[in-house]
């Protein structure tokens, strides 16, 4: 895959982040295999009454934003959660 499929596979699902990570482009796409993967986290928190719906909303919102990115190829970091790196 390259760069922009596996930037946008990234933020599909669990299953379409690990494709992306395993048989993408790591390297190309690796600010946006790492914003999905702090996404997909954040949406963890969802389990968490009333703070978790507020954080899935934002989870949400983020996700659209991620993926609009991913699909303009575009490296804009997110709001709040753009400058948090957990790939290297």
């Amino acid at each position: 895959m390259d760069k922009k499929v596996t930037s946008i596979v990234a933020y599909l699902s669990w299953i379409g982040w690990l494709i992306a990570f395993l048989a993408g482009d790591k390297e190309g796409a690796k600010f946006h295999l790492n914003s999905a993967l702090v996404i997909l986290l954040l949406g963890l928190l969802s389990i968490i009454p009333v703070l978790g719906w507020i954080v899935s909303i934002y989870a949400a919102v983020m996700w659209i934003m991620g993926l609009v990115n991913a699909i303009k190829q575009e490296e804009k970091p997110l709001p709040l959660i753009g400058k948090i790196t957990i790939l290297k």
